[in-house]
């Protein structure tokens, strides 16, 4: 049976004396992280930010059916496998549940060995079928990172690539903060990606500590086989102080490309050039999320990304790409950047 020690099961589970029994069962004796959720809404929304090894729901849920939970968890999470468990099982609701996407099927009542078992068993296909790359995007402040790598994140996702995004501050300096952070919150669930604020303060970034330490723990949390970031050629002093923080912090990642913000000097050379033909729409959709900055910023104007997307594909055989300065690719699987751009 897969080692079970450390993985993060959320429970989707509205009956407290079921939940307390799988709770025990997955945590007590298998070692497991179980996110318990009551409500399906709240599960979906935690989800959406958040990586998980499994999900385990009841079939009759509040609100909504176990059926429908399924359904609506796929475009945020579509590697993840789900262990469907019903008290009143039938061959057609064992078919349905499969349908819509159900990986595995419990029976009420089952034993701990018989949880145990279904639980490793999907959580070991998932980590077999692991996708190629684990993308880690790192941005100063909230639009940063969809600003300069929108459309090639997107192309990860199609890749079913895992994809987190690291916010170093919340973007005080540059309007109210609990907005930005919401609209970036937003912005990570139209990518399917987790969500991770570094909580430093804006436009007070340094090089050094704290900010190597939070991208250290992202990099912990994400083990991440490629990162993105801003270029060192850059006038914010956030940008180019991310950058230099994440050259020291991602020492050991195989490979790091830097992406063009609006504020990148002219001595930004890039070298990689990703074709994004079929993601430039969702990227100006992920931009126009940040309603509060979108509406006032010259730099975010749809026509604009759009022309300077068409301008770098000069440089890519496609109509559209996004430019990168190559700091490190070394072992890059399949998937990886250095092949998008292919």
């Amino acid at each position: 049976m897969e080692n079970l020690h450390g993985a993060r099961i959320v429970l989707v589970e509205d009956d407290e004396a079921q939940a307390e029994y799988v709770r025990y069962v997955l945590q007590e004796m298998a070692g497991c992280v179980v996110d318990h959720h009551v409500d399906p809404e709240r599960a979906l929304e935690a989800l959406a930010l958040s990586p998980c090894d499994a999900v385990i729901t009841d079939m009759m849920l509040p609100g909504m059916d176990g059926l429908e939970f399924m359904r609506r968890l796929q475009p945020a999470r579509p590697a993840v496998p789900v262990i469907a468990v019903t008290a009143f099982a039938t061959v057609d609701m064992a078919v349905e549940a499969v349908q819509a996407r159900a990986a595995g099927f419990l029976r009420k009542p089952f034993s701990p060995d018989d949880l145990m078992t279904a639980v490793g068993a999907q959580i070991a296909e998932s980590r077999r079928r692991r996708p190629n790359n684990r993308v880690l995007a790192i941005g100063a402040h909230p639009d940063d990172i969809e600003l300069g790598v929108g459309a090639t994140l997107f192309r990860h996702r199609s890749a079913q690539d895992d994809i987190t995004m690291l916010v170093l501050t919340q973007g005080m300096e540059g309007g109210d903060s609990g907005v930005r952070a919401t609209e970036a919150e937003a912005a990570a669930r139209k990518l399917g990606a987790t969500l991770i604020f570094g909580d430093l303060e804006d436009t007070r970034i340094s090089e050094g500590h704290p900010t190597v330490s939070v991208i250290e723990d992202a990099i912990a949390q994400a083990r991440p086989t490629l990162v993105y970031v801003h270029s060192d050629n850059d006038v914010h002093q956030d940008h180019r102080n991310a950058h230099r923080a994440t050259l020291v912090a991602a020492r050991r990642v195989p490979a790091i490309y830097c992406y063009q913000s609006p504020s990148a000097t002219v001595g930004f050379s890039p070298t990689l050039f990703v074709g994004v033909d079929t993601h430039v729409n969702q990227k100006l959709d992920l931009i126009a999320t940040h309603d509060s900055q979108a509406s006032t910023r010259p730099y975010m104007e749809p026509a604009l990304i759009d022309a300077t997307a068409r301008y770098w594909g000069r440089f890519a055989d496609s109509r559209y790409a996004e430019p990168f300065e190559v700091v490190r690719e070394r072992a890059v699987r399949a998937g990886g950047a250095g092949n998008v751009a292919a």
